[in-house]
């Protein structure tokens, strides 16, 4: 089985490696060093410093192989064409119904944030999103019915 690329922005791609970066360099230390302190309490099986800071380290070590993996099959989206919206666009919209503009940019799954107004190609607005053009209606369709947008803006950072 292929697997397939992620696809991250360069931004995206350099925020895993700092991440990475620092799990591996700063916290297995720090992990490390709770741990040896955790023995130094004696018995083990009873000691409930040691049982949290061996499953803290359980889930860095996860956590390590998930961005390394990440990283390995990243293809960074360059913006190429500010005609139409893509991965790495930062897209302006205007609301129909509450004349309330949005901006996004359009980011892989791997670093959609809501709170960043970053969102998922994958994602139904994403979906909807790809391809368009300035002035062109987006309908998305949503639990609480038909959103229409127009898309004001493309732009790159």
């Amino acid at each position: 089985m292929q697997q397939e690329d992620i696809i991250l922005t360069r931004e995206g791609l350099e925020k895993l490696k700092l991440e990475l970066d620092e799990l591996k360099t700063v916290k297995r230390k720090e992990l490390a060093a709770r741990i040896k302190l955790a023995i130094s309490y004696g018995d083990l099986k009873e000691n409930s410093e040691y049982h949290s800071a061996k499953n803290d380290q359980a889930f860095m070590e996860t956590r390590i192989l998930t961005l390394q993996h990440m990283i390995n099959r990243a293809r960074v989206a360059d913006v190429a064409s500010l005609d139409t919206v893509q991965v790495g666009s930062i897209v302006v919209l205007n609301d129909k119904e509450l004349e309330e503009k949005l901006e996004y940019r359009i980011v892989g799954p791997a670093e959609a944030d809501v709170l960043e107004n970053k969102i998922s190609y994958e994602s139904p607005l994403g979906k909807s999103l790809m391809g368009q053009k300035v002035g062109d209606i987006i309908t998305v369709a949503a639990p609480m019915g038909t959103i229409e947008y127009e898309l004001l803006e493309i732009r790159a950072e």
